[in-house]
């Protein structure tokens, strides 16, 4: 449990509120519509200006191009998408519009359960697995009419980005991986491949495989969306989250996908009241002063960030990380890993992982075996001090600005449950996407989302995609 005793939080949900689309036309080339945010594929869908199912075609049509390039592509689900859009369609056709992700094309990052379709984990001795029901996420997407086309690649069994079919390419350089582990949601997303996606998180796996390929990503507060018929790592850490082309569009697949099912019992029930025009004023920001203060590789662009919030009006709060040893706490990862992967230790199945170096997953679940009960507990005894020094450094703000990487803020966030949105701010020296992180208070997303979205509406970044061909 992320929360302090005594914490309190808003019970009251208010009504979701979706910004004005500007009138959208259909470009010339209906490919364009590959890059376009989902919010402007719902307006258009609404409209009935293109169908789901043409739509989703131009998708299909793209995966099977372009996915083996990326090798991003696990599982192609050509004849349940077009059935999903068919009945979108006609929905709509009859006045029974289900809302924004009503007939929009997605991708699930292959560790979500399926029913009927296999959910290979990424992994040789998962890779003809088929679970005979679909996950939380699958079913509540499946209700908002969204359209499922593919089971994306991951890293095998949630690390990096090479799984049995290969290695996820970075859309704008394939001779680079798109790091992991969600690394096919966030390819195939940056790449036009899909409308937005789903991944997952347990210390990066959302923020730096769409900081790699330049798209926009939410991982949630632990304990706010459903986990059941998900593939467990490590059952104190694991998150799912949204991979998409902007920040508005992860608050609209948020908003579907979150809350109680009764399933995952570490789901707390509590509203997620998104609005796009709530006022900056009203949100207190702070930064980790220190940290854009080090020297690194895209402090320039992260100073930016800086600039560009300041020039919106708002006053930067300086803050600091609690100083407590938070790199010697990511073994509590390995030990919940080893358990849950125990039975493939130890029948050596694990020797089919492509992986086998010193680091590698076979060689840490069995390293695992060695931590102390003593110490794990240990370990997250001190992981409730880092949870209380972070309630009381968040007392003062809402939502502060951090680097992606660096200081500790990546691992320390994931431990103690914080959310997180990541946004493009630039690219490289070498051209390629850089990102900046936005951590709000515990189960407060809309307002770290409005404080993102905000930076994102002043910038361009996020409308910047890969040349494909």
């Amino acid at each position: 449990n992320p929360s302090i005793p005594g914490a309190s939080f808003a019970k009251e949900k208010k009504p979701f509120i979706s910004q004005d689309v500007l009138e959208t036309e259909l470009p010339s080339n209906l490919e364009d519509l590959a890059f376009y945010p989902a919010i402007k594929l719902a307006e258009l869908i609404r409209l009935r200006k293109i169908t789901s199912t043409e739509l989703t075609k131009m998708y299909i049509n793209r995966l099977k191009k372009y996915g083996p390039q990326l090798e991003c592509v696990v599982t192609l689900t050509e004849e349940l998408a077009l059935k999903q859009a068919k009945q979108a369609d006609e929905e709509i056709a009859s006045g029974r519009y289900r809302g924004p992700l009503h007939g929009i094309p997605w991708g699930a990052k292959d560790l979500l359960a399926t029913k009927g379709i296999k959910t290979t984990w990424g992994a040789p001795p998962y890779k003809d697995q088929i679970i005979d029901e679909d996950a939380t996420v699958v079913k509540r997407l499946a209700e908002a009419g969204a359209v499922l086309v593919a089971k994306l690649s991951m890293g095998s069994l949630a690390w990096g980005d090479v799984w049995f079919g290969g290695k996820t390419r970075n859309p704008w350089n394939l001779k680079q991986g798109s790091s992991g582990s969600s690394a096919g949601s966030a390819a195939a997303t940056a790449a036009g491949l899909v409308g937005f996606s789903i991944g997952t998180e347990t210390w990066g796996s959302i923020i730096s495989p769409t900081t790699r390929c330049g798209a926009s990503g939410l991982r949630p507060t632990f304990g706010r969306v459903s986990r059941y018929g998900a593939m467990a790592l490590s059952w104190s850490m694991d998150k799912i989250g949204t991979i998409c082309r902007s920040v508005e569009d992860c608050a609209l697949v948020f908003e579907a996908i979150y809350g109680p099912d009764s399933l995952d019992l570490a789901v707390t029930d509590l509203p997620f009241n998104w609005n796009p025009e709530l006022d900056l004023k009203d949100i207190r920001i702070g930064y980790l002063k220190e940290a854009f203060e080090k020297d690194y590789k895209t402090k320039k662009n992260d100073k930016a960030v800086l600039e560009t919030l300041r020039a919106l009006g708002v006053e930067l709060i300086p803050i600091g990380l609690p100083d407590l040893p938070v790199d010697y706490l990511s073994f509590i990862l390995n030990a919940e890993a080893a358990a849950a992967f125990d039975e493939l230790t130890r029948t050596n199945r694990d020797d089919l992982l492509v992986r086998q170096g010193k680091s590698a997953w076979p060689n840490v679940f069995r390293q695992a075996r060695f931590i102390p009960a003593v110490e794990y507990i240990q370990a997250n005894r001190i992981r409730t001090l880092l949870i209380r020094e972070m309630a009381r450094r968040m007392k003062e703000i809402d939502v502060y600005v951090a680097p992606s990487f660096g200081d500790n803020n990546l691992l320390l966030t994931n431990l103690s449950g914080h959310p997180a949105v990541v946004a493009p701010n630039g690219f490289d020296e070498k051209g390629m996407p850089t990102s900046i992180s936005f951590i709000g208070n515990l189960f407060e997303e809309a307002k770290t989302l409005r404080v993102a979205k905000a930076y994102q509406d002043a910038t361009s970044f996020h409308l910047k995609h890969p040349k494909m061909d």
